[in-house]
């Protein structure tokens, strides 16, 4: 949201315990139509109407009943709606220890009452300005920030959506490959065991044949779920391989362990009993499931681990499909 910009004039707040001050103060600054002026008589009631009036200069007498004006300075720069608003100090004591309080207190400037007219507008114009203008700044900051904030939620959502697969939701090919070559050279690195499993779902064309192809969406959904649902390790990752082939990255999972995970993969599977009118191994869908484990080095790459699960892959639909084959 912008945030709303206030009055580009100057509203002045006149705090002083004499009406004959504030009624000086006012006509001083009544031919200056760029300048409001709201005046306070009661020092205990000056942060209120501070923050009714939204002054951009206040004018503070430094000797009031009941509250001296250092401590009334102390109390505006401790609220934080009038924490940066200019305070000009209005004094009958030319005195440079008096001066030299004030500003230590807070005080923008200091002018020894009454001032003279000319004077007095061009200093309430000049700290007005300033303090307007560091509103805008920080307006405009504030802003920028919230839209970098937004943008960079966006930019989030946007990555995560660029890495999933838009039918079952699980990683796509593109995050597949970042993984696999990030795993890679993390196996490398710490002499680790990768492994890979390939996955097809058997005679999923006769599938999508049969039952049109929001049937054939639908299988390939419950089918990602089920897969995802078998590999909740840290670093492993399910993804979409393409058409009816899925992927699923191991890292740290030697080959025993592998075909444990596969194996229960396609037992999932085989539970959700999906049905499957024209398949030639039973009623229910069933997936083929291939394996590879090498332990990563310098000589080979991350394209050979693919190709021996592929190898695996190609084993277990020649033998019969419905099975897992390991490399």
């Amino acid at each position: 949201m912008v945030p709303q910009s206030r009055p580009q004039g100057a509203v002045v707040l006149l705090i002083d315990d004499q009406a004959i001050v504030g009624e000086a103060i006012r006509r001083m600054l009544a031919p200056s139509t760029d300048i409001a002026f709201h005046f306070c008589s009661d020092a205990a009631q000056a942060l209120a109407m501070a923050e009714q009036t939204g002054p951009t200069t206040i004018l503070q007498d430094l000797v009031m009943p009941g509250v001296d004006g250092y401590t009334m300075m102390q109390k505006f720069r401790e609220h934080p709606p009038t924490a940066h608003v200019p305070i000009i100090v209005l004094s009958s004591r030319e005195d440079p220890r008096d001066k030299s309080r004030a500003f230590a207190s807070g005080a923008a400037d200091y002018l020894v009452k009454l001032p003279d007219q000319v004077e007095l507008v061009a200093r309430v114009r000049a700290h007005s300005a300033r303090y307007l203008t560091q509103q805008q700044r920080d307006a405009a900051y504030k802003e920028l920030q919230e839209l970098g904030r937004q943008l960079a939620e966006k930019n989030a959502i946007l990555e995560q959506l660029s890495a999933l697969d838009g039918l079952t939701g699980i990683a796509n090919r593109r995050r597949f490959d970042i993984a696999l070559d990030e795993e890679w050279r993390r196996a490398r690195r710490d002499k680790t065991t990768l492994s890979l499993v390939l996955i097809d779902v058997d005679f999923f064309k006769r599938f999508n044949d049969h039952y049109g192809h929001l049937g054939g969406d639908d299988c390939l959904r419950q089918v990602a779920a089920a897969l995802a649902g078998e590999a909740t390790r840290a670093g492993d990752l399910v993804a979409r391989y393409g058409g009816e082939e899925f992927v699923v990255l191991l890292p740290r999972t030697d080959a025993p362990g592998t075909l444990v995970v596969a194996e229960a993969m396609r037992a999932r599977i085989a539970a959700l009993e999906i049905p499957h009118a024209r398949s030639e191994i039973g009623p229910h869908v069933t997936i083929s499931l291939g394996t590879a484990t090498v332990l990563a080095d310098g000589e080979t790459q991350p394209q050979h681990l693919i190709e021996l699960a592929d190898h695996a892959l190609y084993q277990a639909k020649k033998s019969g499909r419905d099975r897992v084959c390991a490399a």
